[in-house]
């Protein structure tokens, strides 16, 4: 896109020949969506080619990476005040809309609804846990799945990334993944195990997914700042972190320690949301669980993170062991009911029992 400085969002029913040729004008057709992949930095009003500099410096290369990011963050980035910052974020969300890549800020609850009627879903590989989920992972979402040791958290992960490549209409979202592992649980013999149980090419399956292993919070944290960059970069459709608490857990030790994590553990969270709401993407985050001994009567194992994790998660569902097989229980949704369901995992995955 050629450079401009001022955006018009005019009616279809203005003849352009009538605009003065000579004026430096990008015109927006309300019936027209634009691809964010269009749009530029200095495409935004107020951006000049200093502060577009300084963002390209800070890894902030698109208008999606700008929209996402958060005022303080982004005014330590560019070194400028919190207004400044806020008014750069807004203007790029504007941008967004007037290109029709967002929504508008207000819209009626039937618009929503029909929208949501089209929103994709990924199969988890099993037809019970997807009618737990009633159908599959939703994209636009954070999906948490929480569970002791050998509950079935990255098995559930490693059948997602065996899934996404898929075409939609078979369950899948056509898409790359990101696969963001802080345990060291990721192994790509068994998702080629995976890939060939259910009959997918397992070469393409393998080639689909970038996998990060990541070896401390404060790594784990620059990642998820640039995420938005990862995402177009291998076009991916499902972010997957395995888990979202492990390093944190380890590095913060002690109540002294405990208001910092919880903080930062909150920026990525909030940062994952907006990504999933913006690139209208699949994310699913694995979390630890930890006991409570002064829990007398009934289960006594709850979700690490606090109410950090369970506020920010869109969605929560609990794994635990039941024998052989799992149980999947929902926790917290805004819309799903709160029911369990029983699943297994072999040799395709996650798979459903044997009638």
């Amino acid at each position: 896109m050629t450079d401009k400085k001022t955006k018009v969002q005019t009616d279809p029913h203005v003849d352009p020949s009538e605009l003065d040729n000579n004026d430096s004008t990008t015109i927006y057709n309300t019936n027209e969506k634009m691809s964010a992949i269009d749009l530029e930095i200095q495409d935004i009003d107020g951006v000049g080619p200093t502060t577009a500099k300084k963002l390209k410096e800070a890894g902030i290369v698109s208008v999606m990476d700008l929209a996402v990011t958060s005022a303080e963050q982004l005014a330590v980035d560019i070194n400028s005040s919190k207004d400044s910052a806020a008014a750069f974020i807004m203007a790029a969300q504007k941008l967004l809309r007037e290109s029709n890549v967002l929504e508008k800020e207000f819209v009626t609850a039937d618009f929503v609804l029909e929208k949501r009627k089209s929103m994709l879903r990924c199969s988890t590989g099993s037809k019970s846990l997807d009618e737990l989920l009633l159908g599959g992972i939703e994209t636009q979402a954070v999906t948490e799945f929480y569970g002791e040791f050998g509950s079935g958290k990255s098995q559930i992960c490693h059948t997602l990334c065996a899934m996404a490549k898929q075409p939609i209409n078979e369950g899948g979202l056509d898409g790359g993944v990101i696969y963001i592992d802080t345990e060291g649980t990721f192994r790509p013999e068994r998702l080629n195990q995976i890939a060939r149980a259910r009959g997918f090419d397992p070469m393409l399956v393998l080639k689909n997914v970038a996998i990060c292993k990541v070896y401390n919070s404060s790594h784990l944290e620059l990642i998820v700042k640039d995420l938005g960059r990862y995402i177009n970069e291998f076009n991916a459709k499902l972010v997957i972190i395995d888990s979202i608490i492990s390093l944190h857990r380890a590095e913060f030790a002690g109540r002294g320690t405990l208001a910092d994590r919880q903080q930062r553990l909150n920026s990525i969270l909030h940062k994952l949301i907006r990504l999933a709401e913006i690139f209208n993407i699949v994310i699913v985050i694995t979390n630890q669980v930890q006991s409570s001994p002064d829990t007398f009567f009934g289960d006594p194992t709850k979700a690490a993170g606090g109410n950090v994790i369970g506020h920010t998660s869109t969605y929560r569902i609990y794994l635990r062991k039941s024998g052989e097989n799992r149980i999947a229980k929902m926790i917290d949704s805004p819309y799903h009911p709160y029911s369990d369901i029983r699943f297994t995992v072999n040799e395709k995955g996650v798979d459903d029992l044997e009638k």
